[in-house]
């Protein structure tokens, strides 16, 4: 069947359901004819006819009643075998449309019964057949097989559109899934992000306080100096919560004022607000710097900013070193801190959080004391190969 007749078939199955049994009817008609050619003395025409056309007619209903359908037309196929008339195919027709009605449609017991019931209605009327007797396979065989055969088929397509429901409902089922992975990943992306941000900074204000008082008296000048330091702590702070907060607006909600998020770029900045809490860091460049991804950009300097956070509130030195090494492949990070029993990072969600981040860019984490003392955090990123490089002979520097 060509494209355009399949096309105009769909848009009018009312006349293609209405048109089928009068096609079906002119077959059953070529096999009572059938029998008329080949047998020399051919059973009466009109009773054959009638039985035809109640067939045919009672297939109007095989979708709603498949099992009564399939009996009134086997009853009809049946009388014509015992009238003589020669059960070919064409004859059959009313009844194996109905057979494969019924097995499409009804459980699969149910189906392959009264398949081999209906066989047997064959093998039985076929034995009536007064000028086939001698020939068993076109009286008895024949017919049997034609029924099994369009059992088959009807159970072969109602297993293929079992299987494309169950692929449809399985499809429905892993987009759900997929939709709530989603959801929890980007609760738990913005989870981190809050927790990055307000442990940071209200740790940096923490230590900048302290500092502060305890300068009060020996140091009025800086102490005076640190407090003045304390509202742009603050400042970045509100700025950094703003922006991540600023996640969870709706899709209608304007977010031109959101600020963009940190990278690389803004690690000196960071090297500042951790000397005006009395930290002092060290970074070292190793290998030609490369041009990140937003996505690994963010997370190398979330994992830096953690880690520096964590030697503020734990760490009993005021010293820090952190090493950035670029490779063509990898960005390896480095934070560590020399003095004994002095750890980088306690238990808690810092870890936690620094380990999810660089699974999430598909590197590796690791995290713990290092062989002559201290504690040191290591993470190792993925780089891309197309990614820009930046001009320029950078194969080690040191800032603090």
């Amino acid at each position: 069947m060509s494209t355009s007749r399949q096309r105009r078939t769909a848009c009018r199955p009312q006349a293609v359901e209405a048109a089928a049994p009068f096609l079906l009817f002119a077959f059953t008609v070529g096999g009572v004819l059938v029998t008329h050619a080949v047998i020399s003395e051919p059973p009466a025409l009109w009773p054959g006819l009638a039985l035809s056309a109640v067939a045919c007619a009672a297939l109007r209903r095989r979708r709603t009643h498949p099992l009564q359908v399939l009996a009134l037309t086997l009853l009809c196929t049946m009388a014509q075998g015992i009238l003589g008339y020669l059960l070919t195919p064409l004859l059959m027709g009313a009844l194996l449309v109905a057979q494969y009605a019924t097995s499409v449609s009804v459980p699969r017991r149910t189906s392959w019964n009264s398949a081999l019931t209906a066989a047997a209605g064959m093998v039985v009327s076929g034995l009536f057949l007064p000028s086939f007797r001698d020939s068993l396979i076109l009286a008895v065989i024949n017919p049997a097989a034609w029924v099994l055969l369009s059992a088959a088929f009807g159970a072969y397509v109602r297993v293929r559109r079992e299987y494309a429901a169950a692929r449809a409902e399985h499809a429905d089922r892993r987009r759900e899934e997929e939709t709530r992975h989603r959801v929890v990943q980007e609760r738990m992306r913005i989870a981190r992000e809050l927790h990055d941000v307000v442990a940071h900074h209200l740790t940096l204000a923490d230590a900048q306080a302290g500092t502060a008082a305890h300068l009060a008296r020996t140091d009025p000048g800086q102490a005076l100096d640190i407090i003045g330091r304390l509202p742009q702590t603050t400042a970045a702070a509100l700025r950094e919560l703003k922006a991540t907060v600023g996640l969870l607006r709706q899709d209608t909600d304007p977010a031109d004022d959101l600020a963009p998020a940190p990278g690389l770029g803004r690690l000196p900045a960071l090297v500042e607000a951790c000397a005006a809490a009395g930290l002092d860091v060290t970074v070292t460049v190793v290998g030609q710097p490369r041009r990140l991804t937003p996505v690994l950009d963010l997370t190398a300097y979330r994992i830096i900013q953690e880690a520096l956070t964590n030697v503020t509130k734990h760490a009993a030195t005021r010293t820090a070193g952190v090493r950035l090494s670029y490779t063509p492949h990898f960005l390896t990070l480095t934070v560590s801190n020399d003095t004994v029993g002095a750890p980088t990072a306690a238990p808690g969600f810092g870890l936690l959080t620094m380990r999810e981040r660089a699974t999430a860019a598909d590197g590796t984490f690791h995290a713990g004391h290092r062989p002559r003392g201290g504690f040191e955090v290591a993470c190792t990123l993925p780089l891309n190969t197309h990614e820009d490089t930046r001009h320029g002979s950078h194969d080690e520097s040191t800032a603090t």
